[in-house]
């Protein structure tokens, strides 16, 4: 569990070059701001989770398992972290900011091109 980190993943990485790519800019993790997001576009006030399928139990993702093992422990942890992201989006949305959720399994290879796009659609139907 120590090897587990919560911030600077790869799929989080994709995403912050390639939105810095496309010129635009943002802060990370901020402290002040319900679940700190991963990328905080305070421009577009709009907030950007990266979001591993396993830890946040992504609905019919293969990568969402149920371990075999220790399931007393587990499941009560990924259920508690899904009902987290609920109660931040609740409260994020509550002080006016755009919620996006990107998930690990949509940045694989044959994916990512699609959530990219997605991702700049989004992002330009809210500039300021």
């Amino acid at each position: 569990m120590s090897r587990i980190r919560s911030r600077d993943t790869k799929p989080e990485l994709l995403v912050r070059k390639f939105l810095f790519s496309k010129g635009f800019r943002y802060r990370l993790h901020q402290k002040k701001l319900p679940g700190k997001p991963d990328i905080v576009l305070p421009k577009y006030k709009t907030v950007i989770f990266v979001h591993g399928c396993f830890w946040h139990s992504h609905n019919g993702c293969s990568r969402s398992v149920t371990p075999k093992s220790n399931q007393s422990y587990w499941m009560p942890k990924i259920e508690r972290n899904a009902k987290r992201d609920v109660d931040n989006a609740f409260l994020l949305k509550k002080m006016g900011w755009r919620i996006i959720v990107i998930w690990e399994c949509e940045l694989k290879t044959r994916f990512i091109e699609n959530t990219f796009s997605g991702l700049l659609d989004k992002l330009s139907s809210n500039q300021s």
